[in-house]
C-alpha cells in the first residue's frame, strides 16, 4: 500500500515558486520514524510515495518545511524557522497535497485529496 504525499510551495512575498524548501515527513506516533527528507524542486513541487503497510490509521505524522534557509538565501532572516504540519493518512492508498504559501513573517497551508 502506497499512499502519495505531495506539496507546492510558494513564495507570498514575490508570488514565485519556492524551490529548494527542504521538506521532511516523519510519523511520531511511538518511535518517531522519518520517511523522506527531500527539497522542492524549481516549481516549488514534490511528490512522494510513502508506504503505509502496517501502520495504524490513527498514527500521527509531521510534514515540516524547513524555511529559514529559504529565506536566509534571499536576504531575509525570518524568526520563524520551520514550519511543521501535523496530520493523520487513514488511507493507506490516499492522495494528500498540502500547499502552502510561504512568507519571512507568515505561512498558509490548506489540504486536499
Amino acid at each position: 500500500m502506497s499512499a502519495t504525499v505531495s506539496t507546492h510551495t510558494l513564495s507570498g512575498l514575490d508570488g514565485t515558486h519556492a524551490g529548494g524548501v527542504r521538506v521532511t515527513l516523519t510519523r511520531i506516533t511511538g518511535t518517531p520514524e522519518q520517511l523522506f527528507s527531500v527539497d522542492t524542486d524549481e516549481g516549488g513541487r514534490l511528490s512522494q510515495q510513502v508506504d503505509l503497510a502496517g501502520a495504524d490509521p490513527g498514527d500521527l505524522y509531521e510534514l515540516s518545511f524547513a524555511t529559514g534557509p529559504y529565506w536566509a538565501d534571499r536576504g531575509a532572516s525570518p524568526l520563524v524557522q520551520q514550519i511543521a504540519l501535523r496530520l493523520h493518512m487513514p488511507d493507506p492508498d490516499g492522495r494528500y497535497h498540502l500547499p502552502v504559501i510561504l512568507s519571512p513573517n507568515s505561512s498558509a497551508h490548506w489540504w486536499s485529496r
